[in-house]
């Protein structure tokens, strides 16, 4: 099923030029794959001095990573307030980038995250953004869940 921006939108807390998901290509309980083009755009908030380096595809990551936690919490509610939990990234490893810069890359960016651990309170996954065959970024992030609820003031 595609879901388009202004689903995302209604489902993530960034808004205009900072939701740079365009649309869900596909999902499961365990995966997501996000189309976007917002990589060349000129407004787009990440880039610095006119470029779009490769570290801002993190970014493209977690909010594919907060879609998917949507989904997956628009199937399973929870059952007090049947509000989503808010979600945080906790930590990136093992990232490794193919190219230095996204805003030069003529195609569309395809984000694929998978949910490989977790349970009520954290999220594992791994991650990888494209363009066509092309490797751009890998990795793996954690994810809390209900920080709200869980970190300090």
């Amino acid at each position: 099923m595609r879901l388009d921006r202004t689903w995302i939108e209604a489902h993530l807390p960034h808004q205009g030029n900072m939701c740079l998901l365009d649309e869900v290509l596909s999902w499961d309980s365990d995966r997501i794959s996000c189309r976007s083009t917002t990589h060349r755009d000129a407004d787009n908030p990440l880039r610095a001095r006119g470029r779009l380096g490769i570290a801002c595809g993190v970014e493209y990551a977690a909010q594919a990573m907060g879609v998917h936690g949507a989904l997956v919490a628009a199937q399973f509610p929870a059952p007090a307030s049947g509000v989503p939990a808010a979600g945080y990234l906790a930590s990136v490893r093992g990232v490794r980038p193919y190219v230095l810069r996204l805003d030069d890359v003529r195609g569309d960016l395809i984000c694929n995250a998978v949910r490989v651990a977790g349970d009520g309170g954290t999220a594992l996954y791994e991650f990888e953004l494209r363009s066509g065959v092309m490797r751009l970024l890998i990795g793996r992030a954690s994810v809390i869940l209900d920080a709200n609820g869980r970190l300090p003031p």
